[in-house]
């Protein structure tokens, strides 16, 4: 006779393989109900965008059928929710689950290029997502998710009026880009910059998200001192190409976020650039600006690598053309980028189970 508590032990054989422990202690198995043979529970996983959702279903079966009854049918329908440590309502979005920074020490390092397709793919997968373009100076995020001549709209909520953030791909974006022309600079002195930024946030009608992308300027200055001040991050992913140039101001990236007063967990290192394999010859790969170089500095300071990218003349070229590479279906280089934003939803996941509630710094 197939028992309620027959189905959870059983579910015990069945691990998060992020979060190294299993399903039934993490709290992730409800409503299980039991009719004869038929079995039917959720799970409920730490996001929408969890890359391993179909093993873990697989896995959910074989444990029912191999531990309770080989002759029973199995039904297990998968669901999310999303975890976070952003439980504060005094925080500014208060109804995003995960802030995560796209930081670089250099600039040209393809920053915004992999926030960009970061944001699709986690969209792709099923999150709610946003996307700020927080390079004050040099927005660039219209041109890559083709709404250069969009316009936010705006709503009425409560006493205030707030921006509605421009939507394409399955994500919400807000930049500069969109109140400056084209050939128009943006001579601000940093405390202007940092309140426009900061007006991004607290100035648009976001709704609820899963994850909010922010898409840093280079380098270590106001804009990062001021995000990190007022809006606490889930962390944030460091992108550097291989050579020693790039590397060295990625340090700096690195140290800045770990200093005490800020404090925000690094999620890993994505090396982009990391080889050139030429068409005709797939399976060779010419390592242009060295070998490894972000792999073993992420090695060395002790967080994963979240990807390498490699250099393919259709990123740049969808990018220029607004259609993030990584809806490019099964090339080598979408793949990598996927790759990549499994790396990061597995990181977000680790991160939220091992930290206590992000703490308002003032």
């Amino acid at each position: 006779m197939i028992t309620q508590e027959k189905v959870l032990e059983a579910l015990r054989n069945v691990d998060d393989p992020d979060l190294k422990k299993d399903i039934v202690t993490l709290g992730m198995v409800r409503d299980i109900e039991i009719d004869g043979k038929k079995v039917s529970f959720r799970v409920v996983l730490t996001t929408p965008a969890c890359p391993l959702k179909d093993m873990i279903q697989r896995a959910c079966v074989n444990a029912i059928v191999h531990f309770v009854d080989k002759e029973a049918i199995v039904n297990v329908k998968m669901d999310a929710d999303t975890t976070s440590r952003r439980v504060d309502d005094r925080l500014l979005l208060p109804l995003v689950k995960n802030v995560i920074a796209i930081a670089s020490g250099k600039g040209g390092v393809g920053k915004s290029t992999i926030a960009a397709n970061l944001a699709v793919g986690l969209a792709q997968l099923g999150a709610k997502v946003g996307l700020i373009d927080a390079d004050i100076y040099g927005p660039s995020q219209t041109i890559m998710f083709d709404v250069v001549n969009e316009k936010p709209g705006m709503t009425s909520a409560g006493e205030e009026n707030k921006m509605l953030p421009v939507e394409n791909y399955g994500v919400k974006l807000l930049s500069i880009g969109f109140f400056a022309g084209a050939n128009q600079a943006v001579p601000w002195r940093g405390p202007m910059a940092s309140r426009a930024l900061i007006q991004l946030f607290s100035d648009a009608e976001w709704g609820e998200l899963d994850y909010m992308v922010v898409d840093l300027p280079p380098g270590t200055g106001d804009i990062h001192l001021s995000l990190v001040q007022q809006i606490p991050l889930t962390g944030v992913v460091i992108v550097s190409t291989p050579q020693q140039v790039a590397l060295a101001d990625a340090r700096k990236a690195v140290s800045m976020f770990r200093m005490d007063k800020i404090n925000v967990p690094v999620l890993g290192m994505v090396e982009n650039m990391a080889y050139f394999t030429p068409t005709e010859l797939p399976q060779n790969k010419y390592f242009i600006f060295g070998k490894d170089g972000a792999k073993n500095l992420a090695e060395e300071i002790g967080v994963p690598l979240l990807g390498q990218i490699p250099i393919v003349q259709s990123i740049c070229e969808s990018g220029d053309a607004g259609r993030p590479a990584i809806l490019q279906g099964d090339t080598p280089q979408a793949i990598a980028f996927k790759e990549m934003v499994n790396h990061v939803v597995q990181q977000v996941a680790i991160a939220n189970a091992n930290k206590k509630e992000i703490e308002v710094k003032v």
